[in-house]
């Protein structure tokens, strides 16, 4: 069983930036993040293989949100650049048990979240 732990959220104002950590505490494959709003469902944001050669994300934060892995460092990244107020969310972190697509669903991880808020 691994364990994954975020960091990184805070409040910031829009259009600045925020760096979020998941330390992980043992080997995982595809790695993702979700973020959730009060009242919302959960939505996918991005998700990197395991070498880091694949990326994919959802189109509102294209441009905007870079996923990165350290995987000497069982860690996982999200920087977050030009904020919006509708980036506002928990935001959580998770793995596969087994490698895979970065499209894949079949997450078996997940942390606690970490909150983000963005003011205008």
């Amino acid at each position: 069983q691994v364990q994954l732990v975020e960091s990184g959220g805070g409040l910031v104002q829009a259009g600045g930036s925020l760096r979020l950590s998941c330390a992980a505490s043992g080997r995982t494959y595809v790695m993702g993040w979700f973020r959730q709003a009060p009242g919302k469902e959960r939505e996918f944001v991005a998700a990197i293989s395991r070498s880091g050669s694949s990326t994919y994300y959802i189109d509102s934060v294209k441009g905007r949100f870079t996923i990165s892995r350290d995987n000497a460092k069982n860690t996982g990244y999200l920087q977050m650049n030009s904020l919006k107020p509708e980036d506002t969310a928990v935001y959580l972190c998770a793995a596969t048990r087994w490698p895979g697509v970065v499209t894949t669903t079949d997450y078996t991880y997940w942390g606690q979240g970490t909150q983000v808020t963005v003011s205008s």
